[in-house]
């Protein structure tokens, strides 16, 4: 495949990508917003976008490719966790935006060349809403601003519905001060107890779908080249960052818009009080590896659903332990394989990605296999560390080789009965040993 295609929502179609600058192509992806760990759900446009990056960079070069992954780190949510705990907004965005960064690390996520954060731009939000009100888009009322949804001719493009199919089926708030039931937030007020930024409008905080308009303006100017997200930011999220941009500065916002389908778990729709909730950070916490659940949120084509598992996680780990081995030793090629990025170049297609690196499986092209692993964020770690780790069930690395110490001395001696029960001890413990050419090595079971 010459060049690279994929799926614009707003032209629903598949579109051949051109970037506006091939000198200088930007991408920005909707960020987290920092009140609580992040769920698998979260963490699959971070593993789809994250490898649409990596390709754009193999594609344009390094230095030629900009993008930008945002925190809202100013949000209801935060600010009742905050007063839960008698700590400020910081200290619950700092706090959850690490473990973010962490968590989202163990998945081989690339660091995007920007992570901006919502309250690092109130000044460029008042200028915005400045604009609009002077172009007759937005108005003021009893401290809000608001954005008045009549004054765009065709706002709801890119969700492909009328003003009233979206009023219907977005639950607007009925408040007196709006002038059209579809108008939405750009500011609202905030109470002398609540955190808020001195504006012309009063003392307030800024709606959630200003930041992200703010942002893509600042660091990389009126029009971009994609902008991705989750299916369910569609509307009214990205619908309402087209409105502000477009009324603000009358220019094409967005030149392609792509958006990931949704996750179930078990074939259900994820939810704690199903007890099929799980957070990267938790699963993590209990022993998943970070390129199993990376491995699991691209099996499927972004734009279908995924169905997460936690035997899917396992399935993956063992496609895992089977390529870590292969290529064990084997230096990766110098080139990425070219049946791996014309997969990808095919609308970021992972499952026939992830079949071209199958074909590789075998001794004669472990070098090529491993280059392509590597460019879609796996075999991260050495084959030792991957099946070792650091300890298994509070039995450490030094103890393990104490014990194969041990059980060396006995099968020298003869002594196969002791030697079986040190085997048979470590296996309890989750520890398989494995013997081969004259030395013993263990790894995770």
């Amino acid at each position: 495949m010459t060049g690279i295609y994929v799926y614009n929502t707003l032209a629903r179609e598949k579109q051949k990508f051109e970037p506006i600058d091939p000198e200088n192509v930007r991408m920005y992806v909707c960020g987290p917003t920092v009140y609580d760990y992040a769920h698998v759900g979260n963490a699959r446009p971070v593993v789809v976008f994250d490898t649409l990056f990596r390709l754009l960079r193999h594609t344009y070069g390094d230095d030629q490719v900009k993008f930008a992954a945002n925190f809202t780190d100013i949000d209801d949510r935060i600010m009742a966790k905050a007063v839960d705990e008698g700590v400020s907004i910081r200290t619950i965005s700092n706090r959850y935006a690490k473990a973010y960064l962490e968590d989202m690390g163990a998945l081989g996520i690339l660091n995007p060349t920007l992570r901006p954060k919502a309250t690092e731009h109130i000044p460029e939000m008042i200028k915005m809403m400045r604009a609009l009100i002077e172009k007759g888009h937005a108005y003021e009322a009893e401290g809000h601003v608001m954005f008045h949804v009549p004054s765009m001719e065709n706002y709801g493009r890119l969700s492909n519905h009328s003003r009233d199919e979206l009023v219907a089926g977005a639950r607007v708030e009925v408040a007196p001060y709006k002038k059209d039931p579809a108008d939405f937030v750009l500011w609202k007020p905030s109470s002398e107890n609540q955190v808020g930024w001195g504006s012309p409008w009063g003392r307030g905080r800024p709606g959630w779908h200003l930041e992200c308009s703010c942002m893509i303006e600042k660091h990389f100017g009126e029009t971009i080249d994609i902008h991705g997200g989750g299916q369910d930011l569609i509307f009214p999220h990205h619908e309402n960052e087209i409105a502000q941009s477009e009324c603000t500065h009358g220019e094409t916002f967005v030149k392609y818009w792509m958006h990931n389908g949704y996750l179930t778990v078990d074939g259900e729709k994820m939810s704690k009080s199903l007890g099929n909730f799980h957070t990267v950070h938790d699963l993590l916490g209990d022993g998943y590896k970070g390129e199993a659940i990376r491995m699991a949120l691209l099996s499927a084509h972004y734009r279908q659903p995924v169905d997460f598992s936690l035997d899917a996680l396992k399935e993956q780990k063992r496609r895992l332990d089977k390529w870590y081995r292969l290529t064990d030793g084997v230096e990766a090629a110098t080139d990425v394989p070219s049946t791996v990025i014309d997969a990808l170049s095919d609308d970021l297609n992972t499952p026939k990605a992830f079949a071209a690196l199958d074909a590789l499986a075998n001794v004669e092209t472990a070098a090529e296999l491993k280059a392509g692993l590597r460019f879609m964020g796996l075999l991260n770690v050495d084959a030792t560390e991957w099946f070792q780790g650091d300890a298994v069930d509070g039995v450490d690395a030094a103890e393990i080789e104490a014990l194969i110490g041990a059980r060396n001395t006995a099968r020298a001696n003869k002594d196969f009965a002791e030697s079986d029960r040190i085997r048979d001890e470590l296996l309890a413990k989750g520890i398989i040993l494995e013997d081969a050419a004259g030395k013993t090595t263990w790894r995770k079971a």
